[in-house]
């Protein structure tokens, strides 16, 4: 992801669905935070998925597979 990519983020302990933007972090710090007005919907230890999305022809979407990323409770991937 990107700084200010746009992305949707889903709160599976508490069933808010949110759209948002990355703010870029320290890397490798496994730190997910909700800032702003998004702070009120969601907690410390809160599962989530996180959704980025990208625009494509149908030419590059018949062929374009998803990255998708399972991390542990520290947020590294696994």
């Amino acid at each position: 992801m990107l700084p200010y990519e746009r992305v949707q983020v889903l709160n599976m302990s508490n069933g808010v669905r949110l759209e948002t933007y990355v703010i870029k972090g320290e890397r490798g710090s496994g730190i997910i935070c909700l800032n702003g007005p998004a702070a009120r919907l969601g907690y410390t230890g809160d599962e989530v998925v996180i959704i980025a999305y990208a625009l494509m022809d149908e030419n590059e979407a018949k062929n374009h597979k998803p990255n998708v990323v399972f991390v542990d409770k520290k947020n590294k991937i696994v």
